[in-house]
C-alpha cells in the first residue's frame, strides 16, 4: 500500500512539473511572436496616438504589438505599468514590459518591450519621439536614469 502510494504521489508530482514546464514554453513563444511582431515595426516613425505603420507612439506600438495575438492591454504606457506583475531588472525577460519617466516627467511616460537580456543590459523595442520605432539598451544614459520598472504582463 505504501508503494502504490508513494508511486502516485510521485505521478502527481512529475504531471504538474510538465504542466508548468509547458506553460512557460508556451509564453516564451509567444513572447517571440509579440517581438517579432514589434521589431518588424523598425523605421517606422513616431506619431503620437499612432498604432499604424505611418506611425506609432510607445503605447501604440506596445498595445498593437499584443492586441495581434489577442492579448488587451491599456493604450497609454501609465495604464500599462499597472498591468501584470512588477519584477526586478535580474529577471527581466524577453515579453517583459520596460518603463520610464522621461523628460522631467514625475509619472511614467514611455514603454518598451524587451527583446534581448544580457547579464546587466536589456535591450527593447520602442518608439521613441525623434527616431520612430527602434532597439535601445538600458544602459544608454538616457534610458538608464530615466528607468522606473518591469512588468511581466505574460506569465
Amino acid at each position: 500500500m505504501k508503494k502504490i502510494l508513494l508511486l502516485f504521489t510521485l505521478l502527481i508530482l512529475v504531471s504538474s512539473c510538465k504542466t508548468s514546464s509547458s506553460t512557460t514554453s508556451s509564453n516564451n513563444k509567444l513572447a517571440e511572436k509579440i517581438i517579432d511582431d514589434a521589431t518588424s515595426k523598425i523605421g517606422s516613425p513616431y506619431r503620437f496616438g499612432g498604432t499604424t505603420n505611418a506611425g506609432y507612439d510607445c503605447s501604440g506600438l506596445v498595445f498593437t504589438s499584443f492586441k495581434k495575438y489577442d492579448l488587451s492591454l491599456p493604450r497609454t504606457s501609465k495604464e500599462m505599468a499597472k498591468e501584470g506583475k512588477i519584477i526586478t531588472k535580474s529577471n527581466a525577460q524577453k515579453g517583459d514590459l520596460i518603463f520610464f519617466k522621461t523628460g522631467g516627467s514625475s509619472q511614467i511616460n514611455h514603454v518598451g518591450l524587451i527583446i534581448d537580456v544580457n547579464r546587466d543590459d536589456i535591450k527593447f523595442v520602442h518608439s521613441s519621439t525623434k527616431k520612430g520605432v527602434i532597439i535601445s539598451s538600458i544602459t544608454e544614459d538616457y534610458y538608464r536614469k530615466s528607468f522606473v520598472q518591469i512588468n511581466r504582463i505574460l506569465e
